[in-house]
């Protein structure tokens, strides 16, 4: 958030959130979909399932359950890639001459080829996005659990109630630094009831 001069980002699965004035930008993905938590934002965006999966059989051959689970590994898990859009995918890089498969031990193995690799080298900073992104789904994974869903309408509300009360506090350093201080009372507050439930745990 901004107060006077002064800008605050942090990093979300979605992207990075930079708040700068007029209290609006988010790096690699739009705020309403709420990354995780809402339905709008998708981890692939078109066509970057194709490269993920360039990008891993890159590291050596795979097949494709393999595939399966390190796309979910990846993501920390939050991302399931399904067979319905593995093999497909799988079969589009192969008519276009990027990997090439064979069967061993009874499973289909894919290798990728001098063009694929070509493709990755075009493609190099969108592949590096995904990875990045894939990152940050990774570090908040932990906490992003079934039981996220029942937090994420009123965490919206939050969000949206603290950066309209930013904008109405307009230039006021004072009306800024009250905008923040209500939030980190309740970081404190959420911080103090995780203590207390941990301490209710070791008696």
């Amino acid at each position: 958030m901004t107060c006077g001069s002064r800008a605050y980002s942090f990093s979300a699965p979605w992207g990075n959130l930079f708040v700068s004035r007029g209290w609006r930008g988010w790096s690699g993905g739009g705020f309403g979909a709420f990354g995780p938590l809402g339905a709008k934002r998708r981890f692939f965006e078109p066509g970057e399932v194709r490269l993920a999966i360039l990008s891993l059989l890159a590291d050596g051959p795979k097949h494709g359950y393999e595939l399966i689970k390190q796309l979910e590994a990846r993501s920390g898990g939050l991302y399931r890639a399904s067979a319905g859009t593995v093999y497909p995918t799988l079969q589009l890089l192969e008519d276009e001459s990027l990997i090439v498969s064979e069967t061993s031990d009874g499973k289909r193995v894919y290798r990728i080829t001098d063009e694929g690799r070509a493709e990755l080298e075009r493609e190099a900073e969108t592949v590096d996005e995904i990875w990045s992104r894939a990152g940050r789904w990774n570090e908040w994974s932990e906490w992003l659990g079934p039981q996220a869903v029942a937090i994420a309408g009123p965490l919206a509300h939050v969000v949206k109630a603290a950066f309209k009360a930013l904008h109405e506090a307009g230039d006021s350093p004072h009306k800024q630094d009250k905008v923040r201080d209500i939030l980190e009372r309740a970081r404190k507050d959420l911080e103090e009831a995780m203590r207390t439930k941990r301490a209710d745990r070791k008696e």
